[in-house]
């Protein structure tokens, strides 16, 4: 007998490769599935200019590595992110999380503010994005990465987080307006067959229609728990992970495992020549890997 449902997860047209290099950009799901990413050793560049909720937002952050990357081109200077030597056109996936459809519009410009920075909240007007508003959106950022580099991977999910400020109501329309843009984009067939490799996880449906349980949620009732993002990642792996890559992972985990060991007494001379020899095995790991 079946006490839940499991969800059906479609393979990506392409697997999630070794050492593969990525950058998410999105929720603060985003920042998590990411940070998943840098512990097994990926090199990632996760929000570089702050979390984004919103398609409007995650597009400005794509624009804003793409005038940083023209004015130091320009300067004939290259910045590196702290994540690792950063250049668009080494990023080989992109993983885009949407959170809500809510965007702030500064009332003296009439902009799309990504963030408030605290400011009062009277000089901002609140709306809410369309499903065609948020489709073109989506698809402007995925022609921007595409001539980054054509064969870029990309990926959409949307954020299981529920924002309790707009109500749980509006909250579920707001997610709904992200799937309906998601779909949008799909039926698009000139886009779509453009662009078709981008792949949709279902991060969300994972949360709500598989797990289903407040047990899988922190105290706020509104935040996924470890174990739920852990559970994330297992489908994540088991999806979209070429063969060479869960090789990768097996590799890297004993490395991960010493290198989070904490003695007691790191000055004592066995666990620093420990250490010496797992620094070695992490050079020859990434020798082996390419990183």
């Amino acid at each position: 007998m079946l006490f839940r449902t499991i969800v059906e997860i479609p393979k990506p047209q392409w697997r999630i490769e070794p050492a593969e290099r990525m950058l998410f950009v999105g929720s603060c799901f985003a920042d998590r599935i990411g940070q998943w990413f840098a512990e097994e050793h990926f090199p990632v560049t996760v929000n570089p200019y702050g979390v984004m909720y919103n398609p409007a937002s995650i597009l400005h952050t794509l624009q804003y590595l793409e005038e940083r990357e023209h004015t130091q081109e320009n300067n004939n200077l290259r910045k590196h992110d702290k994540e690792e030597n950063f250049s668009l056109s080494s990023i080989t996936m992109a993983v885009l999380t949407l959170g809500t459809n809510h965007i702030y519009i500064e009332k003296t410009t009439g902009e799309i503010v990504d963030n408030c920075q605290k400011r009062p909240q009277s000089l901002f007007e609140e709306r809410e994005l369309s499903v065609s508003e948020c489709t073109g959106y989506l698809q402007q950022g995925i022609r921007l990465l595409r001539q980054w580099n054509p064969e870029m991977k990309i990926m959409l999910t949307v954020s299981p987080i529920r924002y309790q400020k707009y109500g749980f109501h509006q909250s579920q329309l707001s997610k709904a307006t992200l799937l309906l843009a998601i779909d949008q984009l799909k039926e698009d067939s000139s886009f779509f067959t453009l662009h078709s490799s981008f792949y949709y996880f279902p991060a969300y449906e994972i949360v709500n229609d598989e797990l289903r349980d407040y047990r899988f949620y922190q105290p706020d009732m509104l935040h996924p728990t470890e174990q739920t993002v852990d559970y994330i990642w297992q489908r994540l792996v088991e999806t979209c992970f070429s063969d060479a890559a869960r090789r990768y992972l097996e590799e890297w985990r004993p490395l991960r495992q010493a290198l989070a060991h904490r003695p007691f007494h790191p000055e004592n001379p066995e666990y620093q020549h420990f250490l010496q020899k797992t620094q070695q095995r992490v050079k020859d790991f990434e020798a082996k890997w390419r990183l």
